[in-house]
């Protein structure tokens, strides 16, 4: 009962803010399957993102950066971007600028489960400890998810000389935000709270701000808007 109850709470953040994203997008929702699928694509590249990252540990070492900015942050978010980019970029449903958020948001979230539930499952751990990496880790993988759907959506709708810029920061900017939080967690052992709380709130501030100006640029909302008067 208690490892049930664990799993329980290692899965639920996952489920919970996938929801919550989900429901934000205000104008035109996306196909829940296709949600879904992004979802399980994130359990699924869980698998060579291991392999990537234990080759690159035995090639290049452990150092704090090459750690937190190249094996874990750098390989995680650039799958994450690659898979995006390939499966849904180009799909007929990625209609307007928020859709880049919610499929972001999707694999972040099921990449996200997969490793919270096998931290549980690996570790001696409690029901709080669990439901903490909910607030860190797992939010962290959304608000990440956040700041590239975004700047994949505002690529997407932006004229084509521009677009590419835009789509380099859709994998850098996540790549270097995460790099910093990894940094951070993995060094800084004493007071760590006083730097990752501070942290959170600045990417949930940024994220929900995202999240206002993705909808925003729907083109839905102009239809909207116009049925309105």
């Amino acid at each position: 009962m208690l490892l049930f109850s664990i799993l329980i709470a290692a899965v639920a953040p996952g489920f919970a803010l996938l929801t919550f994203f989900y429901l934000k997008d205000k104008y035109d929702s996306e196909p829940l399957h296709l949600v879904l699928k992004m979802f399980f694509l994130g359990f699924l590249i869980v698998v060579p993102v291991m392999i990537i990252q234990r080759g690159l540990v035995i090639w290049l070492g452990e150092g704090s950066f090459v750690s937190a900015f190249l094996i874990s942050a750098g390989i995680e978010e650039t799958l994450k971007w690659i898979v995006l980019f390939y499966f849904i970029y180009h799909h007929a449903e990625f209609d307007e600028p928020y859709d880049g958020i919610v499929y972001a948001v999707a694999i972040s979230l099921g990449f996200a489960t997969v490793e919270n539930v096998l931290y549980a499952m690996s570790n001696q751990v409690f029901f709080g400890t669990v439901l903490l990496r909910g607030l860190l880790p797992v939010s962290g993988h959304a608000l990440f998810g956040v700041m590239m759907g975004y700047y994949l959506g505002l690529a997407k709708f932006t004229k084509q000389w521009k677009s590419r810029r835009i789509l380099l920061y859709s994998l850098l900017i996540p790549w270097f935000w995460h790099g910093v939080y990894d940094w951070i967690l993995e060094n800084i052992l004493d007071y760590w709270i006083w730097y990752i709380v501070p942290l959170m709130l600045y990417f949930w501030y940024g994220g929900l701000g995202k999240v206002y100006r993705a909808n925003k640029r729907s083109p839905f909302r102009m239809m909207k808007t116009r049925g309105m008067d």
